[in-house]
């Protein structure tokens, strides 16, 4: 692209505020629960919500547990080698974990399932994933966001009858909403779904890409756009279509940096049937389903994130241990004993926040849209620092590959691969910039409200006037609230022993956090939304308060079941929060003094090609190799399907 280009993009930037009235009218705007996170970001640090620890059913539990011993067992005879070294999942894996009931552990029992807590559904995604993280994506992308979840929740019952059952039978599904020039902007979306002449069926045509479990599917969940017509409103839209439809072609079969033998690819659709008994919900509510189903499918990446903590620590801990240097094995040298510790204590917080959140959802009493959204930020991120924390412990061997050490007689330890592995959870169901703006757009929601016209750029002056007598009404009543709070009394949560301080803590931070969210509001108003990265900062900081609430009582309930895991499980809660107070004071003091506006300045000025002279001297292989981003050819696909069946 040109730089004249380049300012033309920069300059008319189309569509923004289309898009934004889009993603704004599917969100879930009501909030008839409670929500423990969105309270930390209002100053209100309800322990209530969280402690005593959720707990499944009994009958839930022992089903769970059940399962869980018979899926180790299984786990225990595939080799994550093989699928690594041969880019594919061998089909008699997938017939044994549907035989086990693998692809059915959220579907309800009436429907095939097996009814499993979300906990013991992502603790089941931790054992696959520690065989290899592409079972747990191939199993997540299935039942978490593929068919079987929104059609549980927005089905008819002939729906449900129809594709649960099958799903649970080991029908494998995916879901569609990606294109090449649509990432997290749904007003971009090319794919249409037209109305039959007849109002029989839709027909669908489009390119969607990435569409993890696309080369395998039986099922798909595929977003589309619905022209307007007499009669319906149109707009995007979701529908369950069958995966050998005549008009599909799968055109590729990607290939990644990591999750070898994922089957990921490009779908393409030409004049496909799709019977209108097979649209979920009504016209224009297909953004609306997708976030919905997002809200709990999210969960399964802190699952996945909390199993490679785990094995980062086990490889870690032996590693330290084993290896010795100086006289001595290198754990005990300081500067490899903080990794190891700040790997011990990250693990058990990914344990614990991925727990309470699932265990909040299962219990069904708590709002935890912000809950999942915090889980999967903040996880994805912390576990690819553990990820990278055990290839450094790991020195050269970190580096190199499993095959290769075992091929000159050494353990065959996978590090290299699980810090390629736990790249793609930063980016996978929204990236950590999307997330924190869709957890911040949540956070400041009864600043909003408060707020009314004093937040739009686009009111005129005497109704900001309105809007500013309102919203002194809400502030005079909150803002003497944030003053002084539990927090500041000493003594205060000592039922929490040692780790009494750090509630403390967290009490004292969550008001100021609100304060300094005020005060934002009040500074930028309309132009709030376009402080993507102070934005960022206050999720952030929400995210190491509900990380750190989660571990002392996560400790707390382990003390409380069992004994002899309390002692150790308050260490590292408490190295943990100790560790994340020196996050959140340094994400504190850049809330005020970060470099963001020369940041911005000079990201623009690049842009304008003013640093161009400092490209030179390289060779720019993916020259002439094709376009940034592909564009869809209307019509029939002219390549050969490169989709196949498992059984």
């Amino acid at each position: 692209m040109s730089i004249k280009a380049v300012r033309r993009t920069m300059t008319a930037e189309p569509g923004e505020r289309r898009a934004r009235e889009i993603v704004e009218a599917a969100r879930e705007a009501e909030w008839s629960r409670p929500s423990f996170a969105k309270g930390l970001y209002l100053g209100d640090f309800d322990l209530s919500l969280i402690h005593p620890f959720p707990q499944a059913s009994p009958d839930g539990a022992a089903r769970g547990e059940e399962f869980l011993v018979r899926l180790t067992a299984y786990c225990e005879t595939l080799d994550g080698r093989l699928i690594e070294r041969e880019d594919w999942v061998p089909d008699d894996y997938l017939k044994g974990l549907t035989d086990l009931g693998v692809f059915g552990m959220k579907i309800p029992r009436d429907y095939g399932g097996l009814g499993l807590p979300l906990v013991h559904y992502g603790r089941a995604l931790m054992l696959v994933s520690s065989v290899h993280p592409s079972l747990g994506a191939l199993v997540s992308a299935h039942q978490s966001i593929g068919v079987p979840e929104p059609v549980k929740m927005f089905g008819t019952e002939a729906q449900k009858r129809e594709y649960l059952p099958r799903c649970a039978g080991g029908a494998i599904s995916a879901f569609l909403l990606t294109e090449p020039d649509v990432g997290s902007d749904p007003a971009r979306m090319g794919s249409t779904a037209t109305l039959s002449d007849d109002g029989s069926a839709y027909l669908l045509d489009g390119v969607k890409l990435w569409t993890t479990n696309g080369p395998i599917a039986e099922l798909l969940v595929v977003m589309a756009t619905v022209p307007k017509h007499d009669g319906g409103r149109g707009g995007i839209s979701a529908f369950v279509v069958e995966a050998d439809s005549p008009g599909i072609t799968v055109e590729n079969r990607n290939q990644f940096m990591g999750l070898r033998g994922m089957e990921n690819g490009v779908t393409h659709f030409h004049q496909v049937r799709v019977p209108v008994e097979n649209r979920l919900g009504k016209e224009g509510q297909g953004l609306k389903i997708a976030l919905t189903t997002l809200n709990t499918g999210r969960l399964s990446i802190p699952a996945i994130c909390a199993a490679g903590g785990k094995w980062a620590l086990k490889i870690g801990r032996e590693w330290s241990t084993e290896r010795v240097q100086w006289g001595k094995p290198i754990g005990r040298h300081e500067a490899v004993g903080k990794k190891l510790a700040f790997i011990a204590a990250t693990a058990f917080a990914l344990e614990a926040v991925f727990e309470l959140s699932a265990a909040l959802a299962d219990a069904g009493l708590k709002d935890v849209r912000i809950e999942a959204a915090l889980a999967k930020l903040w996880s994805s991120e912390m576990g690819y620092n553990v990820a990278d924390e055990l290839v450094q412990i790991r020195g050269g061997r970190g580096y190199e590959t499993a095959d290769s050490l075992a091929a000159r007689g050494e353990r065959a330890v996978a590090a290299e691969q699980l810090l390629r592995d736990m790249r793609i959870n930063r980016i996978f169901e929204g990236s950590s910039e999307i997330m924190k703006l869709v957890i911040a757009r949540e956070a400041v929601d009864a600043h909003l409200a408060a707020a009314g016209d004093l937040a739009s750029a686009d009111a005129s002056l005497p109704d900001k006037a309105r809007s500013a007598v309102h919203a002194s009404g809400f502030y005079s009543q909150w803002l003497p609230g944030l003053v002084v709070g539990k927090g500041s009394v000493p003594g205060a949560y000592r039922e929490f022993g040692r780790l009494a301080r750090q509630l403390r803590y967290v009490e004292r931070s969550s008001r100021a956090l609100a304060r300094r969210t005020f005060y934002s509001m009040a500074r930028h108003q309309a132009g709030l939304e376009q402080k993507q990265v102070l934005l960022g900062r206050v999720v952030d900081i929400g995210a190491e308060l509900f990380a750190m609430s989660a571990v002392c009582v996560h400790a707390e309930a382990l003390r409380a079941s069992d004994p002899t895991k309390g002692r150790p499980a308050y260490r590292l809660a408490e190295a943990f929060c100790e560790q994340s107070r020196v996050r959140v004071d340094e994400l504190f003091r850049q809330l005020s003094s970060g470099t963001d506006a020369r940041d911005q300045a000079l990201a623009r000025a690049v842009m304008k090609g003013d640093a161009t002279w400092l490209e030179h001297g390289v060779i720019d292989a993916s020259e002439g190799t094709g376009p940034w981003i592909s564009d869809p050819a209307p019509g029939p696909s002219t390549k050969a399907s490169v989709r196949r069946t498992y059984r």
